[in-house]
């Protein structure tokens, strides 16, 4: 693992000048909850999420994901009550393709204008004039699905070209699917399903790695289902760790493209969550936990 920071090294996105340190942030749990509605509404405690937002950056973390359909809104209000005016080095990623029903529920949005009408309100939510890098949410819940990407891809293209976008990326995709946007605008990072139980992207992480893309897991401790393994909670034990601290520098090891969004409504599990640059793995621990997940056939 890269030693170039505090934070697990460092990465550069290709052909542009943003650099920003491994270990992240992922805003999507700083929205709050509405009886069955995930991420619905503004959170409880508005200023423990503003700390939470500020203590990121102080800590240096640099690379916050977020997105507009999260609340609807409300991440980006409280990003840019937080932090704006930003500073240099932050990198905001979001993401289009979606946005929420009066039921809570996460529709399809992916018409040319849908695509515009949310790159503007991520712009005006998050108080800024060009977006680092957006993504494009294609897929399912969990799994790539064989849909058309031209239409909403070509769209971003031209927001880039009109220079409301530095950098476009993709999300829930297959390797068939880069390779199409490809031919249609540069991709810059890949934000697919992966941790240490679900291997199956592992060919495809390795050949973004060649490539200089950037591999950003969501789900990185498993998601909806936490993960759970009695290999991991001994390994765990033996550093004097959480099993959630070993997945999270388990990934860090796992390849040098691999960037770490783990998500958080609280200062004390972020300030644990961002330890996990300083926790060493040897090559006979990853062997080990590398036998825990399961691999694409």
């Amino acid at each position: 693992m890269s030693k170039q920071s505090n934070l697990g090294g460092t990465f550069t996105f290709p052909n542009t000048v943003m650099t920003v340190n491994r270990m992240g942030y992922g805003a999507m749990q700083l929205a709050g909850r509405d009886g069955n509605k995930l991420v619905w509404g503004p959170p409880r405690d508005v200023p423990g999420a503003i700390a939470v937002l500020r203590e990121a950056v102080a800590s240096g973390v640099n690379h916050i994901d977020t997105s507009d359909f999260y609340g609807p809104h409300v991440t980006n209000q409280l990003i840019k009550q937080a932090l704006h005016p930003y500073p240099d080095d932050l990198v905001i990623v979001t993401k289009v393709g979606a946005r929420r029903g009066t039921d809570g529920s996460w529709p399809h949005a992916r018409s040319r204008q849908e695509i515009i009408d949310a790159v503007h309100d991520n712009l005006r939510n998050l108080g800024l004039e060009r977006l680092d890098l957006v993504n494009l949410r294609l897929g399912g819940l969990s799994e790539p699905t064989d849909e058309p990407l031209e239409e909403p891809l070509t769209a971003l293209a031209e927001l880039k070209q009109q220079g409301l976008i530095r950098n476009i990326g993709l999300s829930t995709v297959s390797p068939q699917q880069l390779a199409k946007a490809q031919t249609i605008t540069e991709i810059v990072s890949i934000q697919n399903f992966y941790n240490m139980a679900q291997r199956s992207d592992d060919t495809f992480v390795d050949a973004l790695r060649t490539q200089g893309i950037a591999y950003v897991p969501y789900f990185p401790l498993g998601g909806f289902s936490p993960l759970e393994s009695s290999r991991l909670n001994e390994t765990a034990a033996a550093l004097e760790a959480t099993p959630m601290q070993v997945a999270l520098a388990w990934l860090l090891h796992r390849s040098t493209n691999i960037l770490l969004i783990p998500g958080t409504s609280s200062v004390e599990h972020l300030r644990e969550n961002l330890s996990v640059t300083k926790l060493e793995l040897a090559p006979e621990v990853i062997a080990q936990l590398d036998s825990i997940g399961s691999r694409a056939k």
